[in-house]
């Protein structure tokens, strides 16, 4: 379903990603391991076309010379030239890190913003009904503004937003980070559910293993933009070297 190869991204003489390779089956789950700063996040972002938004960005500053190298391919067709409402269009939705909401807008306001390529009225009323069933608090504070959240119903709305649009692939980036255990619980069970019930391939990057590997098929692991390992959860940790060295074990 996604193939990245050889990715590189340089951002002025800073290289975040320096080669880069990883496939996704359609209707796996699979995981992207490593430390802070390894490079997961901005591979979500090549794959979701965000690097190209950056070099717009970025114009006229100190790190404008962004670049981009290797190839992605989405569905057996080459995705990484194309702009990213255009890779959202095919299917590709990406839920940031920490959330990221329209914080002046409301809970529901930012749902509707995620399904904002779609014009048929029933399919987002479908799609609202569908996330206020997976995540009720975000029903009770649908009319609340966005800014006021706590971060784990931040964590829930970016989620829900990025289920809006119907994605055939969900990046899904530190979705546990700096949530309390109770809450990531839940949010587990939240993302267990996507996968398994509503049928919805996940490339998920995170820190916290146990959270990665307790739902994962096959994991990939990153240290400083390069690809180190892959494999399944048990292949992994019974590598010393990996479980020591990457992981942290």
């Amino acid at each position: 379903m996604l193939e990245a190869k050889d990715v590189i991204v340089r951002y002025d003489t800073a290289t975040v990603l320096d080669g880069a390779s990883l496939k996704v089956e359609k209707g796996e789950l699979v995981g992207l391991v490593g430390p802070n700063g390894a490079g997961k996040t901005t591979l979500l972002r090549a794959i979701a076309g965000l690097i190209n938004w950056d070099r717009e960005v970025l114009k006229g500053t100190k790190m404008e010379d962004v670049t981009f190298e290797g190839s992605i391919e989405f569905e057996g067709e080459r995705i990484d030239k194309l702009p990213a409402p255009e890779i959202a269009k095919k299917g590709i939705q990406l839920c940031p890190q920490m959330g990221r909401p329209f914080a002046e807008m409301t809970v529901k306001d930012n749902l509707l913003a995620g399904a904002y390529l779609c014009h048929d009225r029933k399919e987002i009323n479908e799609s609202l009904v569908r996330v206020y069933e997976l995540f009720p608090r975000l029903k009770e504070r649908q009319k609340q503004l966005a800014g006021t959240l706590s971060g784990g119903e931040r964590q829930m709305l970016a989620v829900g937003r990025s289920l809006m649009r119907r994605p055939k692939l969900m990046l899904v980036d530190e979705p546990s980070s700096g949530l309390a255990p109770k809450i990531k619980d839940d949010l587990f069970k939240r993302v267990e559910e996507i996968y398994r019930e509503l049928g919805v391939t996940i490339l998920l990057a995170e820190q916290d293993i146990s959270f990665a590997f307790a739902l994962s098929k096959r994991n990939y692991v990153m240290s400083r933009g390069h690809m180190i390992a892959q494999g399944t959860a048990e292949e992994l940790l019974s590598d010393e070297t990996i479980r020591k060295t990457y992981l942290g074990l």
